[in-house]
């Protein structure tokens, strides 16, 4: 009998689109563009100056897979905590500079990876645009021109009535052609917008452009739940054309759920190698057992897995014994059991008060017996897929 492949796909998964060429950029040891993997970040939420609660921050937001951390510098103190910070962080550091352009040369004297400056809001910045790419330049350190909607220069505002698309891109390519002129090419743009449709569209416009590596966000995208849709919304609609070298997902949450949105969002467009995923079926009339309640509580009882596994609950006999099949480890479920199938044979059959116990039992078993992955930082929290 032929071996059958079943399970997560073998390497490389297909894409929908290969990806935009870009220039390649480097954001201190991670490199951002071109072939480079799409990086997901995130920002601190901790006061720049309690040293201590920043890098704690940093490290929780390392560990959930996020690639590089912006810190927020608003004023001197938080300049000060800035070589610290950026010393003893595992993972980049990019500081966050607002209405005072003396901090970007902070910044690039603390060590920081990177600094993301905002033309819009920074007094006097294209003046001051020669100096800033010299002393980059001097200490091998990126940049990234942010342009917000909420940001936007007055003069494009009062040209254009409101930020939209056009506005978001006249801005980026303004400020990319300055550095440009003083041969400074080591930065990425963002043009945020909280519209979902604008920024795609804007994001289309800056990519016909020029070669800059694009950092991917919608700004202000709300509460979990709606800036997880219109996060998942913008960036599926750009990744999927290839656009795109970076992503943040800007949640009025904790930032470790940002990065868990990001890193899943990238696993779904195979832009990041996908970990443990779990296949659950929606429920319906047909279902003879709780499915909410299983999917749940495997869910629960595997997180942290980081092995690259499927795993398939299924609540009634239509797409159950097909999708379990599939699976690495599944379970077709009715009349109160459940049949155990792994790589496609049927296991056991339990009762239905030990199909969670006996999923985890088994997930283990076959993770133990599987290669550790390359990098455990970029597991993400489960998939957890509804099919019906």
């Amino acid at each position: 009998m032929t071996a059958v492949n079943l399970g997560m796909p073998a390497a490389p998964a297909p894409t929908l689109a290969p990806r935009r060429q870009s220039r390649k950029i480097k954001v201190g040891k991670v490199e951002v563009g071109g072939d480079a993997p799409i990086s997901v970040q995130s920002m601190t939420t901790t006061p720049t100056t309690d040293i201590n609660a920043t890098l704690q921050q940093i490290a929780e937001l390392t560990a959930a897979g996020c690639d590089i951390v912006r810190v927020a510098v608003p004023s001197a103190d938080d300049a000060e905590a800035l070589p610290a910070i950026a010393k003893k962080s595992q993972i980049p550091v990019i500081a966050d500079i607002h209405f005072q352009p003396k901090y970007v040369f902070a910044a690039i004297d603390a060590g920081c990876a990177a600094v993301r400056v905002n033309p819009g809001n920074i007094r006097k910045f294209d003046d001051q645009v020669k100096e800033i790419a010299q002393a980059a330049s001097d200490a091998g350190v990126s940049l990234r021109i942010g342009v917000n909607a909420g940001s936007l220069d007055p003069r494009l505002l009062a040209k254009y009535g409101k930020p939209t698309a056009e506005a978001l891109v006249e801005s980026a390519v303004w400020e990319a052609s300055l550095f440009e002129e003083h041969d400074f090419h080591d930065f990425k743009i963002s043009v945020k917008h909280n519209d979902p449709v604008v920024m795609v569209r804007a994001y289309e416009l800056l990519a016909e452009r020029g070669d800059w590596p694009l950092h991917l966000g919608v700004t202000e995208a709300g509460p979990a739940f709606q800036g997880t849709i219109k996060s998942a919304t913008a960036f599926g609609a750009l990744l999927s054309k290839g656009i795109g070298d970076t992503i943040r997902v800007s949640l009025s949450a904790p930032p470790v759920e940002e990065v868990k949105v990001g890193t899943q969002i990238l696993q779904a467009l195979n832009l990041r190698p996908r970990k443990l995923e779990i296949v659950s079926c929606p429920s319906c009339g047909r279902a003879q057992v709780d499915v909410y309640t299983l999917a749940e509580k495997v869910t629960a009882g595997l997180e942290g897995m980081t092995v690259p596994l499927r795993v398939a609950v299924m609540g009634c006999v239509v797409n159950g014994p097909g999708e379990a099949r599939e699976a690495d480890l599944g379970v077709a479920s009715g009349n109160g059991k459940g049949q155990i199938f792994v790589k496609g044979e049927v296991i056991k059959t339990v009762p239905e008060s030990m199909i969670v116990e006996t999923l985890i039992e088994e997930a283990m078993r076959i993770a133990e017996s599987m290669p550790a992955p390359e990098n455990d930082a970029q597991a993400g929290a489960p998939v957890v897929t509804v099919g019906g």
